[in-house]
């Protein structure tokens, strides 16, 4: 019978290190911003479709974003699991980004089309830095 354990915990590169405490500052400072001095920027990028009170999704965003960068901060010993749901929380709000393109809604700078479709390829990006950072590709379990 095939054993499932989990693969031995590898060493962490202090650049890996260096990129999740990164990547935690920002999401902190993200989510911080969706609950205070950005919340109006944040409420227009809430697409239409959205079946949620675009507040609700902002300041659940902010809390979300909140406790992401607080977990990649000051859990490292859950950095996988936490590098898993940063990079699917990156994927989950990726329509906002495209329907801000789509929409031409003008937010955080981004007053063009080229300035929005320029940062459509940011975030996957984003996705990769939290993958990377945090190992969580390369020692996810493996069966």
């Amino acid at each position: 019978m095939a054993s499932h354990s989990k693969a031995p915990e590898r060493a962490v590169s202090t650049p890996r290190t260096i990129g999740r405490i990164a990547l935690g500052s920002f999401l902190l400072f993200a989510g911080i911003s969706h609950l205070t001095f950005a919340r109006e920027e944040f409420l227009a990028q809430v697409p239409d479709w959205v079946p949620l009170d675009g507040d609700t999704v902002v300041v659940a965003s902010g809390f979300v974003e909140v406790g992401l960068g607080g977990a990649l901060i000051g859990l490292p010993g859950r950095r996988v699991a936490v590098g898993w749901l940063t990079a699917a929380f990156f994927v989950a709000i990726f329509p906002g980004n495209i329907s801000q393109y789509v929409t031409q809604t003008d937010a955080f700078g981004l007053d063009s089309d080229r300035a929005r479709l320029v940062r459509l390829f940011f975030q996957p990006l984003l996705v990769l830095w939290a993958l990377w950072a945090t190992a969580a590709w390369r020692d996810r379990p493996r069966h």
